[in-house]
């Protein structure tokens, strides 16, 4: 069932913290990168300056990946599910996801 795209932020589906869960895949390889939150005022970051912009819940500010480390992620495609509650950005990075270094930030096994 085809529904119309979203072209309004404020059409998400929000949690109480005015945040979205964004998952991070390499556009690429498929690989799932990282995932962290979003916010509308991120999303319009994201939008203008072409680059991942996250909201970091532990110290409460805007985080534009890489702007420190140079491990920026320029967007391709940002999805969202059939809720509108969860994003999926496609991307192009400029190196690892992960602040250990790693490609992802999934590279430990849960034993089950």
């Amino acid at each position: 069932m085809d529904a119309p795209d979203i072209t309004d932020f404020s059409q998400l589906a929000y949690n109480e913290a005015g945040l979205v869960p964004c998952v991070v895949q390499d556009v690429r390889s498929r690989e799932v990168l990282m995932v962290a939150w979003m916010s509308e005022a991120s999303l319009e970051l994201t939008r203008e300056t072409g680059e991942t912009v996250f909201w970091s819940r532990s110290r409460q500010e805007l985080w534009h990946k890489g702007a420190t480390s140079g491990n920026t992620q320029r967007v391709v495609e940002i999805r969202y599910d059939c809720d509108a509650d969860c994003l999926l950005a496609l991307v192009e990075a400029a190196g690892p996801a992960c602040h250990t270094g790693a490609e992802s930030c999934f590279f430990r096994t849960l034993e089950l």
